[in-house]
């Protein structure tokens, strides 16, 4: 299928792995001009090779560096019509463990980061008429998850104010949506079952092993499950599809809705 963006110019924070490497890579595929960010210029390099993309470096929970990391893709590539914000996850562990500057640092990267590059890239899209904008949450916005209280309460106030956005932009042909992966066997998750293996004194395999089989589908998910959702979402052809909540999860989350 042609999605119909052919030379857009779309920028994949937190590209270089993972789900955001899969992101990136449909994109690519769908012919856009893809830029990728990430911390680790060396992976960052690597990956863009791979992709046919450009790498620009940056920290997301600097508000300094996500500045240049705009400015200079809009230097190498043209102001992005696509954007798709990730980050890695906050550190497991219960509420009553974290402090006050576990709350500030988890915020800066799995909320006001998303905001602050996304308010970046806003007036371009709404110059053209055109615009996606694709946040990678977590299923715990649906269903929170033990033992991760960060990544609950942040992701969910990142969801209030995207669903906000999304209604105040799309008479301007801008969508906004987020995907909520589940049990991704990416490095995020690696950090919460070693976690738990930790906690309860069990091997990390058993860990991994026994979150598998805590889905319906019997598997992880992997990060070809995800990219083409993100591809889709960007095309042409979703231009009445906004401030949605789409869950892969392999059946994990147990609501109706």
């Amino acid at each position: 299928m042609d999605l119909g963006i052919d030379g857009e110019v779309a920028l994949v924070l937190g590209g270089t792995q993972g789900l955001g490497l899969a992101c990136a890579q449909a994109l690519g595929d769908a012919g856009c001009r893809v830029v990728i960010n990430g911390r680790d210029a060396g992976k960052g390099g690597q990956a863009a090779e791979a992709l046919g993309a450009e790498f620009v470096a940056g920290d997301l929970t600097d508000a300094g560096q996500r500045a240049r990391i705009y400015a200079e893709t809009c230097e190498s590539a043209g102001k992005p019509s696509i954007l798709v914000t990730n980050a890695g996850g906050s550190p497991p562990g219960p509420f009553v463990e974290k402090q006050h500057d576990d709350w500030l640092a988890a915020l800066e990267l799995n909320m006001l980061a998303a905001i602050d590059m996304t308010r970046r890239a806003l007036p371009a899209m709404t110059a053209r008429k055109f615009g996606r904008i694709v946040n990678i949450t977590s299923f715990a916005v649906r269903e929170p998850y033990p033992n991760m209280a960060l990544a609950n309460g942040v992701r969910a106030g990142l969801t209030g104010a995207m669903s906000t956005l999304a209604r105040e932009v799309i008479a301007q042909g801008v969508t906004v949506n987020n995907i909520l992966p589940g049990l991704m066997d990416t490095p995020a998750l690696a950090r919460v079952y070693k976690a738990q293996s930790e906690r309860e004194g069990i091997g990390e395999d058993d860990a991994k092993a026994r979150m598998a089989t805590s889905v319906p589908a019997q598997r992880l998910g992997e990060a070809e499950d995800f990219g083409p959702l993100c591809a889709f979402l960007c095309s042409r052809h979703a231009s009445y599809i906004t401030a949605q909540n789409i869950t892969v999860d392999g059946g994990l989350v147990r609501g109706l809705l």
